[in-house]
């Protein structure tokens, strides 16, 4: 645990169901057990569960403050608050990396979780600017659906040419590189890209 009044910023990724926000939640709740004050900050988008709290696949709670943008983070970032965090920064816009930096250099432990590859296997921005500037960087891993193996993708089971599509069970899954199948695949398993076989990946 980083001393008080030292900044630092901690990133914890990986795929879906691989315990991100569970390791959020429970290194936000260590904090509060040593009396640290603590601020938490999720995107507006993500409502998947509840839009007051972070919510682990596991069922674990913390309340929370959902956001539109880095900004305002900033913005409502508490001058006395010691521990920061920011779960599925992945939705953030690309401000939250100099947001994040900024809190740090203010003497704040920041503590950020997200997915650090998209459905394609691409990285998921703003995660590697986040994970090039933090001090301590934690890979989380789920277990493959189809084989058992340890997983570090995520595979989307529905088809749409967005990068962003909020979900989860029955929506995503998780899988190892072997069972992995970059592009869109269908409930039924196949795999196809949507509306005329485009397989330029949104956001390239």
């Amino acid at each position: 645990m980083t001393p008080p009044g030292t900044g630092s910023l901690e990133v914890i990724c990986g795929s879906m169901f691989s315990g991100k926000s569970e390791e959020l939640i429970r290194r936000l709740t260590r904090a509060q057990i040593a009396r640290r004050r603590i601020q938490v900050f999720k995107p507006k988008i993500d409502n998947r569960f509840s839009e007051v709290e972070v919510v682990s696949h596991g069922g674990l709670r913390l309340l929370a403050v959902a956001v539109a943008s880095s900004a305002e983070v900033l913005e409502r970032t508490d001058a006395r608050t010691e521990v920061v965090g920011l779960d599925e920064v992945q939705f953030f816009d690309a401000g939250i990396v100099d947001v994040a930096s900024r809190l740090a250099d203010l003497g704040k432990r920041v503590i950020a979780a997200g997915l650090d590859q998209d459905y394609l296997g691409r990285p998921f921005e703003p995660m590697p600017a986040l994970m090039a500037a933090a001090e301590e960087i934690t890979k989380t891993r789920a277990i493959c659906v189809r084989c058992g193996a340890p997983a570090s993708r995520t595979q989307r089971l529905v088809a749409s040419k967005e990068r962003v599509v909020v979900g989860a069970a029955g929506l995503y899954e998780a899988r190892c590189r072997r069972c992995f199948e970059p592009g869109v695949a269908s409930i039924e398993g196949s795999l196809g890209f949507p509306e005329g076989g485009d397989e330029t990946p949104p956001n390239s």
